[in-house]
């Protein structure tokens, strides 16, 4: 069993270096040359196959080479793709972006690998929901979002740092150096085969509406629905706000790059393992309470931080880093569990479908938000902005609280 933690560690890096790349690197790159809130914001539409990807997932559960490995035959070809679209990246001419034409073909680019990303992550889900039973999941879950923001430090901070000391092209050369390094496990892997009765039990078409009634067909399942509905508001609202905030704050892309991308990456790996071990003696549910009481101290933080910046008092680097951690490490203790629980109501037969389904929900109100939220910031300033920000994180907790008073988990 550890082979498949090692895996699933592997394939969740590589998926990680080009999203760690575009949520936390192109904010910081897209401010520092003066572009607007509203249009930082805009670029939230890159991650639209990441919600919209359930639609795929279907097919990706129904059709498979069994001479590789069902879920193999779809990762490895993602996999190399992604190799390819940053070796494309590699080539673009970066301060050409001012260019109608080079903007097209750069956003396009990202789209494209988004696309792709989007695509193995569902066959990488469908895989670890197949292969991992009752506590290994939990860990299963831990080893992802590990890999997962281990693929944020190197793709978001690491290349904020190394945009500082070589070239454009170098660093994406070596991110698909990187991502091609963490194909080689998913060669060596063999994949046990789906048996035929759950190939059949997958249809080929997705149909939303009959679908939802999985989702609909008791109490507790829907209590569960509110909260994959609202787990992500908070994020989604804050995400466009945090990074740019720094470089307001006056830090430089190394000190982003080093001290608050990668640093906090860093803590997000101490909180995924503590999760894990804490799921092992906490149940599901608290911990779930827990980690999202933690999570609003962090965003409270941040409120602070705005409010110094209104006012136009310098505040420490370090203060700015520890809260930056802070808030990286438990929202990596909320993914853990959430992953977790969101494994927990995914069907062996439908193991691709179900967990993106889930996810899907999540990513499309925290990547809308994402999108509009730069301009009510624009409007709010940062300081307003934050405090509502607050103010609706702990609204969400009633959705959570009312699934805990139902569920077993």
């Amino acid at each position: 069993m550890q082979n498949i933690y090692l895996l699933l560690f592997s394939l969740y890096w590589a998926q990680g270096l080009p999203v760690g790349f575009m949520t936390h690197a192109l904010p910081v790159i897209l401010r520092a040359e003066g572009v607007s809130l509203t249009h930082i914001g805009g670029f939230g539409l890159l991650m639209l196959p990441w919600s919209i990807k359930v639609f795929w997932a279907p097919l990706v559960d129904r059709y498979g080479l069994r001479s590789l490995g069902h879920y193999r035959s779809w990762i490895i070809p993602t996999q190399l793709l992604t190799v390819g679209v940053l070796i494309l990246l590699s080539f673009m001419p970066i301060h050409s972006l001012d260019q109608p034409l080079y903007l097209l073909l750069f956003f396009i680019s990202l789209l494209l690998m988004n696309s792709v990303g989007a695509t193995q992550d569902i066959a990488t889900d469908g895989l670890a929901v197949k292969m991992l039973k009752g506590e290994q999941q939990q860990w299963g879950n831990t080893f992802q979002v590990v890999g997962s923001r281990l693929g944020f430090i190197v793709g978001g901070g690491a290349v904020l740092w190394l945009l500082d000391l070589l070239q454009w092209q170098q660093t994406f050369l070596c991110l698909a150096l990187l991502v091609a390094l963490n194909t080689i496990p998913i060669f060596f892997f063999k994949e046990a085969s789906l048996k035929q009765n759950q190939l059949k039990q997958v249809q080929p078409s997705f149909h939303l509406k009959s679908y939802f009634q999985y989702f609909l067909n008791n109490t507790d399942i829907r209590r569960w629905f509110v909260v994959l509905l609202t787990f992500k508001i908070a994020d989604g609202l804050s995400g466009p706000l945090l990074k740019p905030l720094m470089i307001d704050l006056g830090l430089s892309f190394s000190q982003i790059g080093v001290y608050v991308t990668m640093l906090g990456a860093g803590a997000a790996l101490i909180g995924a393992g503590l999760a894990g071990l804490l799921l092992k003696y906490i149940s599901r549910r608290k911990t779930l309470i827990i980690f999202s009481l933690i999570k609003i101290l962090s965003l409270a933080a941040y409120w602070w931080l705005s409010m110094q910046y209104l006012a136009q008092k310098n505040v420490n680097e370090r203060v700015i880093y520890i809260i930056n951690a802070a808030e990286d490490m438990a929202s990596a203790m909320l993914l853990v569990v959430m992953l977790t629980l969101i494994m927990q109501y995914s069907r062996k037969a439908f193991a691709a479908t179900d967990f993106t389904f889930q996810v899907a929900i999540m990513a499309t109100v925290s990547g809308g938000l994402y999108t509009l939220s730069g301009i009510v910031a624009d409007q709010l300033g940062y300081m307003t902005y934050m405090a509502i920000i607050v103010a609706i994180a702990i609204l969400c907790l009633i959705p959570i609280l009312r699934w805990k008073n139902q569920s077993q988990a």
